[in-house]
């Protein structure tokens, strides 16, 4: 195996920069970097050799950043369901339904997978401290993968968090950091505290590689629909890492030849209470304004803002998506309907997202004859008070 890793590219003014040392963002213009391929030599992968490898999410070394196999840190993250909601979709008229499980990951959740691929190239960078602000669950996996690498974290995460996604964190052996108010504090803290220690900071997009590990998904996707991809893609977005990986992943397998030029809608569900993308998308923005007083009881979506807001827009607006809000009461009512109807145990930000999908098709945006993926990206267990 060896990857195809290229070099780094800035996703906003196209600065390239090489890829042989740590990288926060791009030092021209302060946006996000990309990690770059030599598509010429991964298109001698064949897509069907690695999609046949055993193991999970590292099957795509390939196209995937660590340059040494010894350096992947894994806890074996990806390859997870395609489950047809049958049940919800009966009910509702909707045949071509399906949710995409990320629940059975390590540690709970679809963070896993930028954590493990973040975490095995600061290793093999020689990163010798990691830390990380998190709404929870990407605090515990930064953790997880850290003590597995036996790099030391620390890991800033606001005080009113899940008690068990605090528990999590320093169950793993890292340094737990409470703070007063969001995610975005949280963030403060954490760079604060990177400036003075030397750890190397894996925030969302504030480094090139957590979204490669979140681009698997999108490969898995093309792969578990017969190297098609469905007609629209419902997410969960928070920082919105997932969306923006998906995305590139479209894109680097159209380039390669295994897929075509279809894409589907791609579309943000935010909570009511905390919605900037969701604003800046109706209003015509390029970029989301931070939202003052984010409030919801779904941790990862109480992001005020988010360094890739132009990504995520540029991909909504691109597919001919949408971004949709939702109450907390439709998020609790999707989460019922989940466990009730397809046995899935999700968490209130995949509930969010069925819920999105619900007010969509009720309102004619989605066809409900339309292939449909909606993604639950954690585990319900992990906030357990919500199981009623």
């Amino acid at each position: 195996m060896r990857s195809r890793l290229s070099h780094l590219e800035c996703a906003a003014c196209g600065r390239t920069l090489n890829a042989d040392a740590l990288q926060t963002l791009c030092p021209e213009c302060g946006l996000v970097l990309f990690a770059r391929y030599d598509m010429a030599s991964l298109r001698r992968a064949h897509r069907d050799e690695l999609s046949a490898r055993k193991g999970r999410m590292w099957r795509w070394f390939e196209a995937l950043p660590v340059l040494d196999p010894n350096c992947v840190v894994s806890l074996g993250e990806g390859a997870t369901p395609l489950l047809h909601a049958e049940r919800i979709g009966e009910r509702i008229g909707a045949p071509r339904l399906f949710t995409k499980d990320e629940s059975g990951n390590p540690t709970g959740s679809f963070k896993a997978r930028g954590l493990s691929v973040a975490v095995s190239k600061a290793k093999e960078l020689g990163a010798r401290s990691l830390t990380i602000p998190t709404a929870g669950n990407a605090g515990g996996a930064l953790a997880a993968y850290a003590a597995r690498a036996g790099i030391p974290a620390d890991v800033f995460m606001p005080i009113d968090a899940p008690i068990t996604m605090r528990r999590e964190a320093a169950y793993y052996g890292a340094r737990l950091h409470l703070v007063e108010g969001s995610i975005a504090d949280a963030g403060q803290a954490a760079r604060k505290a990177a400036g003075e220690t030397g750890a190397f900071d894996v925030s969302t997009l504030k480094e090139p590689y957590r979204v490669e590990g979140k681009k698997t998904m999108g490969i898995e996707l093309a792969e578990q629909f017969g190297w098609e991809l469905p007609d629209a893609v419902v997410y969960p977005t928070g920082g919105g890492t997932g969306i923006v990986g998906m995305w590139k992943a479209f894109e680097e397998m159209e380039a390669l030849g295994w897929i075509g030029a279809k894409r589907p809608k791609m579309i943000v569900v935010q909570a009511e209470g905390c919605a900037p993308i969701v604003r800046a998308y109706e209003e015509g923005e390029p970029r989301a304004d931070a939202w003052e007083n984010p409030q919801t009881n779904a941790p990862g979506l109480r992001v005020p803002s988010a360094v890739g807001d132009f990504l995520i827009l540029n991909a909504v607006r691109e597919s001919g998506g949408c971004a949709v809000a939702v109450s907390e009461e439709a998020i609790a009512e999707a989460e019922q309907a989940m466990g009730r109807y397809e046995g899935v145990c999700a968490a209130p930000e995949g509930a969010a997202a069925l819920a999105g999908y619900l007010q969509l098709t009720d309102n004619g945006v989605i066809e409900r004859r339309e292939s449909v993926v909606v993604f639950n990206t954690g585990s319900g267990l992990k906030i357990p008070e919500r199981l009623k």
